[in-house]
């Protein structure tokens, strides 16, 4: 039996909600194939607001959809680690010699890619790997050559 409030208590007038129980194990498949808040909005024909305000009054709802993006999200976690630190994997090589099928193992080999990797770092160690660097300068103290350098090497940045 699903755990979800009466709808009486929350359609207090107006219209009744799209709302049905049905819509949890839909939604977690969904959240298995990487569907977004607003991807579900779209199946279900409703505003992403909808699906934000149906995880508060439907705690099946809000449990389903976690049931479908917290594995979906580490599987590609694995993949994005395994590419990023790279990995091998046992595999067929199948060939055609005089007329017969020649199957060969081996180990199939995948370096690591250093697009991962930074993509990786700049998500799990914002601090340490972010682009953006902060410089504290105490403008104060600056000579106008100074502040006239300052603005000089900015303008630069700004126009690569």
């Amino acid at each position: 039996m699903d755990t979800q409030k009466s709808t009486k208590n929350l359609n207090k007038g107006g219209r009744p909600p799209k709302y049905k129980a049905s819509f949890n194990e839909q939604a977690r498949k969904l959240c298995l194939l990487g569907a977004t808040d607003k991807s579900l909005a779209d199946f279900f024909e409703v505003d992403e607001a909808t699906i934000n305000r149906w995880k508060v009054d439907y705690p099946g709802f809000c449990k389903s959809l976690k049931k479908g993006k917290l594995p979906a999200d580490a599987i590609v976690a694995e993949s994005l680690y395994k590419r990023a630190t790279g990995y091998s994997h046992p595999d067929v090589d199948i060939k055609v010699i005089d007329g017969m099928i020649v199957k060969t193992k081996f180990i199939k080999y995948y370096p690591p890619d250093t697009v991962a990797a930074i993509f990786w770092l700049k998500n799990r160690g914002k601090e340490n790997w972010r682009e953006k660097q902060f410089i504290d300068i105490d403008y104060n103290n600056l000579t106008d050559d100074q502040l006239n350098l300052i603005i000089r090497e900015l303008k630069k940045t700004i126009r690569s």
